[in-house]
């Protein structure tokens, strides 16, 4: 069993995404062989890319106000919501707010 912080994890930022940082609090790098958690920063006014990927992607809004981008158009983010975004649903995340939204976001890291 590892306890930690999640802020105790070096962030990465990547490319291509400006205003947003991902900790990977849990991944293979940990032992983490089937899933991994990220807790995900965004700056006001930045988002994360408009995509689409093989694997669910399940997330829980901790901190911040924004909307979720998909083909049903916008849904309003906030504290205390949760989000499913299905195989292959293209979506991005956006802050729409004036303070950093902070969310975790588990993902599967292996085809099944």
């Amino acid at each position: 069993m590892d306890r930690f912080k999640w802020h105790e994890v070096t962030p990465e930022t990547p490319e291509g995404m400006p205003g947003v940082r991902i900790h990977w609090v849990i991944d293979k790098r940990r032992g983490a062989e089937n899933f991994a958690m990220r807790v995900f920063e965004v700056a006001p006014g930045a988002s994360t890319p408009y995509h689409q990927h093989w694997y669910e992607q399940e997330m829980y809004f901790l901190e911040g106000e924004g909307v979720a981008l998909g083909p049903q158009g916008e849904q309003p983010l906030s504290p205390g919501t949760v989000l499913w975004v299905r195989p292959d649903e293209p979506h991005a995340i956006k802050n729409t707010g004036t303070a950093p939204m902070k969310f975790i976001c588990c993902v599967p890291t292996k085809k099944p």
